[in-house]
């Protein structure tokens, strides 16, 4: 990549754009998920169990309902991100560090397709 290239190509940001449609469309697929099993009360018939057992079990439930509000709230961080990545795509400032100004590795985007920051950014954090 030259030093003195200040974009992506149109024909680069057609393949990230690819590459973060893809990753949208899983990542709503697994905020789908994680939001139903928020939502299902997960009752497995203990209402007539002992209350020491009963009680162990809405104490797992309250846990498991936690982390699922835990990672459904990353997730909804994740696909902004990424719909942040595709207007920076429309935009034409895609893979433009926010710190340095310069390209960001094409590999680094396309492992993480929503950086905002160079290697060399993120090490002077």
């Amino acid at each position: 990549m030259s030093e003195n290239k200040v974009r992506f190509s149109d024909e680069e940001l057609d393949e990230f754009r690819k590459i973060i449609a893809e990753k949208i469309e899983k990542a709503e697929q697994d905020l789908i998920v994680l939001k139903e099993n928020f939502a299902n009360d997960r009752n497995n018939g203990t209402d007539d169990t002992s209350p020491t057992f009963k009680a162990f079990e809405e104490g797992s439930d309250t846990m498991s309902k936690e982390a699922n509000s835990q990672l459904a709230s990353r997730q909804e961080k994740f696909l902004r991100d990424l719909h942040n990545a595709m207007n920076r795509i429309e935009n034409k400032t895609y893979g433009l560090c926010r710190v340095t100004g310069k390209l960001i590795n094409k590999e680094r985007l396309r492992l993480v397709p929503h950086a905002t920051l160079s290697i060399e950014a993120k090490n002077k954090q």
